[in-house]
């Protein structure tokens, strides 16, 4: 059965957040509002592996480059590499899964968080023109410690109880939900939250009708 809430990535925009594409050839626009949560949307664990597209390690590289991190990246990722961040990505769904039904963290994973952490992060430089540039070398090692730093402000933050799984029966995206009110329910209004509306729509047609 399709997931309409995930599939693989497209080209980036200036947006922050993803341009994801359905297993239907649908795309639409999905911003999950924190870096850690974007690398969640590309697999997961058990049985949301069948959405796994970090099978190289240039995978990582294409995925870096349409994060909401500043462009102008060079990296170079090793297997070993590849293998963590999926490990990471793993973690984080599970944190983020448990965080958004109001259940408690488990510590092994939280370790695991805090272990990736400890890495050296990606480093930002000036570039002579003024603009933003990183430090040459970077590595999948000082990717994945900037994206386990970005976890621990999220789950430790202001927005920590604003940890969401999409309201679709079909979809499993998980976003923090930076509205002002915090309402949010979908991963996207144009993609699961237009499905569910039209679903509703349908489903109370034929008692109005009646």
């Amino acid at each position: 059965m399709e997931s309409p809430g995930r599939g693989r990535p497209a080209a980036p925009v200036d947006s922050p957040g993803l341009t994801l594409v359905s297993y239907g050839g649908k795309t639409f626009r999905f911003d999950p509002g924190a870096l850690c949560l974007e690398l969640v949307a590309t697999g997961g664990p058990g049985e949301f592996a069948r959405f796994e597209v970090l099978h190289a390690p240039a995978d990582l590289v294409t995925w870096a480059g349409r994060s909401r991190l500043p462009n102008g990246l060079e990296l170079a990722v090793t297997e070993g590499e590849l293998l963590r961040a999926r490990e990471l990505r793993d973690t984080l769904f599970r944190l983020a899964a448990d965080r958004a039904h109001g259940r408690p963290l488990q510590p092994s994973h939280l370790d695991a968080v805090n272990a990736a952490a400890v890495e050296s992060p990606l480093v930002p430089r000036i570039a002579p023109d003024g603009t933003h540039a990183w430090a040459p070398g970077a590595t999948g090692a000082q990717l994945l410690s900037t994206v386990a730093r970005d976890a621990i402000d999220l789950f430790t933050g202001p927005y920590a109880d604003r940890v969401r799984e999409c309201g679709s029966d079909h979809c499993s995206l998980l976003f923090v939900d930076t509205s002002r009110p915090g309402r949010r329910r979908w991963c996207a209004m144009e993609h699961c939250g237009n499905r569910e509306k039209a679903r509703t729509f349908r489903s109370r047609r034929p008692t109005e009708e009646s």
